[in-house]
């Protein structure tokens, strides 16, 4: 590769950008070097006057020291000379000589400065005061000037003024006190402020510098607030707002005041087995005859009288299904458990579940084989079946009770009640009564008569007709006590079931129940769990951002269809049952939501609810008010009455199913094979076809397929034999067909008839 030469312009021009280059580099090293020489002058100007600036403050500073130190002396003279001065003026009448020697003895022992700024006095005879004597008195500064004509300012005037120039000079840094603050849960920076005795301007600094822009009314969390207060200084003593429950449960009891309480015994039991009715015979009642369908539908505690004289407390539980969180409620507060089996049937799921129920809560079981009074009953085979359970009773070889009994015939039922004192003595029971009391709700109802009634079953101490009582997010103070024959008590010992009244509304069961010092100390509590219970109900709701997994299970149930429902009941204990059934029946596509759910009648406000609502009012055991009828007959709003939950829980997912959209079912027809297309005017395209397979029909739904993929799907509009118009046509037969509003035929395609059911479905 050959460079060409440069040409002489060429060149005069590339040395004349060189020249200029140098020139430019040369005029910026001067003008660097004058700059670099004009900031070492001003450093050096700066770094005079900054050393002449300390020279003169430390000149000031000890002029001063000097001015104060003077000034001390001159005022200690002062004080020395001032009695021997004021004893003389004693000695002698105020006249001239003594003023001008007094005034001149004064201002000896001012300091020069103190002497400029108090002139001296003019020469003035004496005034004689009232009855011809002169005035007499101590002779001091104020009064040695006070007679001037013109006013000057005073020693002390003259000290505080100097004092205030002095002050932010000599004023000492304050130490800073470290604190003990109480951090709640959350706080505000305000407050958070005020505790540590900071400014807020300061903890909002901090927080700043940390990447967090906040306002003075902004609320924190205890970490953060923690981390400014050891920041500033101070120590920190986190308390939570669940506090206020302190000491309001598990109180130790006193050892010296035990005495024997009665056993609590749960009858648990598969439906039907006759838990009941073994009740009723061993209380000679019949509490039976009063359920609805004859199974029990709430959880009911009873005090009997065994052989022996000693009192035994029963809680019977349903056995259906749905009353699981019952059964475990009855199994959490009993002392013994007697499950009951039927000799006819044998161990079923509910049997199961109470052996589970049992085992959870460590109690021991008593086996009652029951109904041994039938021709088909068979005892050993319910030991068999229990022995799959790890329950072995005692004719086993286990250490299981078991007592064969007939709660129709009355059979055995005093070697049951020996089996459970046997227990009872074994465990050996003991509970304070001297102490206030502790207990469970058994179950709860909203009386219209009576209010709020609670069943409650004392564990420790005793509750009294006056005390203040805390249940869950309920108080109030104990109106009366009725025990289970409803005659009215004063006070209930351990082991012992009452219904209560007085609450301010309907506890839910299983909550437990305490009472209280104060009525303010139940408000605190109550106050406190009604907001955890609108937190869990808010976050239910989805108003609290989740998890990843909440917001998916979100989105994948934001389209199903659901069925809005109002529920009133009779006891809290059967609206919890049927809120837990509702909750399973659902799938993706149809759930049932309950709107509102409580104890007690139907209301207006029941019935305004379910008509924002569109939903359905539902009454377990309940039944409307005459006003919820009238308002709900003119909004249209439709009340269910029911007294079994069975039919309950059937009608509501006969409804649920109609929500769900219709199984679609093809039924395949035949195949065709299209051999020729024709147009015909007015008409349009039609396929001369043959069918191979199966048959045709007019109306039918079509599939086009060409070479195996389908590139229309649609209805069958035309179907003819030659010129007429058929409804079906058979396997080998040639027929001409026309589609709807498709024309895009072609010979080979294969047309696919068939039709569509539609199948209703169930859940």
């Amino acid at each position: 590769m050959v460079l060409r030469t440069l040409t002489d312009e060429e060149r005069d021009a590339r040395m004349k950008a060189l020249a200029g280059a140098k020139t430019r580099e040369e005029e910026d090293r001067r003008r660097a070097e004058l700059d670099a020489k004009i900031r070492a002058e001003r450093e050096a100007l700066d770094k005079a006057d900054r050393e002449a600036a300390e020279a003169r403050k430390r000149e000031e500073d000890a002029r001063r020291a000097q001015e104060a130190e003077s000034k001390r002396k001159a005022e200690d003279e002062a004080r020395r000379r001032l009695p021997q001065t004021e004893a003389a003026g004693q000695r002698r009448p105020l006249g001239v000589a003594a003023t001008a020697g007094t005034e001149e003895a004064v201002r000896s022992t001012l300091t020069p400065r103190l002497r400029t700024l108090i002139p001296p006095r003019q020469v003035l005879p004496a005034r004689p005061t009232r009855g011809g004597e002169k005035s007499r008195g101590r002779l001091t500064v104020a009064t040695a000037t006070s007679e001037q004509e013109d006013r000057t300012r005073s020693v002390a005037a003259f000290r505080r003024r100097t004092q205030r120039l002095t002050r932010g000079q000599t004023a000492e840094q304050k130490e800073k006190i470290a604190r003990e603050i109480v951090l709640p849960e959350t706080i505000t920076i305000q407050e958070l402020a005020n505790r540590m005795s900071e400014r807020a301007v300061d903890v909002i600094r901090l927080l700043m510098k940390s990447g967090q822009m906040v306002k003075i009314n902004d609320v924190i969390d205890a970490d953060t607030a923690e981390l400014l207060a050891q920041e500033l200084g101070h120590t920190v003593k986190r308390v939570a707002e669940s506090d206020v429950e302190e000491g309001l449960f598990d109180e130790p009891d006193d050892e010296g005041n035990m005495e024997p309480r009665p056993p609590v015994v749960t009858i648990m039991g598969h439906v039907d087995h006759g838990k009941t009715s073994l009740l009723d015979a061993i209380r000679s009642a019949s509490v039976v005859s009063g359920e609805a369908g004859g199974i029990t539908q709430h959880i009911g505690a009873y005090q009997v009288i065994s052989p022996s004289g000693a009192p035994i407390t029963f809680i019977d539980t349903p056995g259906h299904a749905a009353f699981t969180a019952m059964r475990a409620r009855g199994a959490k507060v009993t002392d013994i458990v007697v499950l009951v089996v039927a000799a006819d049937d044998g161990v079923m799921p509910q049997t199961i579940e109470a052996i589970h129920h049992a085992r959870a809560a460590k109690v021991p079981i008593i086996v009652a084989i029951n109904k041994i009074d039938k021709s088909d009953a068979k005892p050993e085979r319910v030991r068999s079946e229990l022995l799959h359970y790890d329950v072995q009773v005692e004719s086993m070889g286990g250490d299981t009770l078991e007592v064969e009994v007939s709660a129709l015939k009355h059979t055995n039922l005093d070697r049951l009640l020996e089996a459970i004192d046997l227990q009872a003595e074994v465990l050996d029971l003991k509970a304070d009564a001297d102490r206030a009391a502790e207990g469970s709700v058994i179950e709860a109802r909203l009386d219209r008569g009576r209010g709020p009634v609670a069943t409650v079953l004392i564990q420790k101490g005793s509750l009294i007709v006056g005390d203040i009582v805390v249940a869950g997010s309920a108080w109030g103070r104990v109106r009366a006590m009725l025990d289970d024959q409803g005659e009215p008590v004063d006070m209930a010992g351990p082991s012992f079931p009452v219904e209560v009244l007085g609450f301010s509304n309907a506890p839910e069961a299983g909550d437990r129940v305490a009472v209280v010092e104060s009525e303010a100390r139940a408000r605190e509590v109550t106050e406190y769990r009604e907001r955890q219970k609108r937190e869990k109900l808010a976050v239910r709701g989805g108003s609290v951002r989740g998890t990843l997994a909440d917001m998916m299970s979100q989105i994948k149930s934001a389209g199903r269809k659901e069925l809005a429902l109002v529920l009133k009941g009779d006891v809290q204990g059967s609206v919890e049952a049927i809120l837990a059934t509702l909750d399973k029946l659902g799938n993706d596509e149809v759930a049932a939501r309950v709107v509102h759910s409580g104890v007690g009648g139907v209301t207006e406000s029941d019935v305004t609810l379910a008509m924002a609502s569109n939903a359905v009012i539902l009454g377990f055991n309940v039944r409307a008010h005459k006003e919820a009828r009238a308002s709900a007959e003119q909004t249209g709003v439709e009340i269910r009455y029911y007294n079994i939950i069975y039919n309950l829980v059937d009608d509501v997912k006969a409804a649920m199913s109609g929500m769900l959209p219709p199984t679609l079912r093809e039924e395949m027809l035949g195949n065709a094979l299209i051999l020729e297309v024709f147009n015909i005017s007015k008409v349009g395209k039609v396929a001369g076809c043959r069918v191979t397979d199966g048959n045709v029909q007019r109306g039918a739904n079509v599939r086009l397929i060409r070479d195996s993929v389908v590139v229309h799907e649609g209805k069958l509009s035309t179907l003819k034999r030659f010129k007429d118009e058929v409804k079906e046509v058979l396997a080998g037969q040639e027929c001409g067909m026309a589609f709807e509003s498709y024309q895009d035929m072609r010979q080979g395609d294969i047309i696919e008839c068939y039709r569509v059911h539609e199948e209703k479905r169930t859940l």
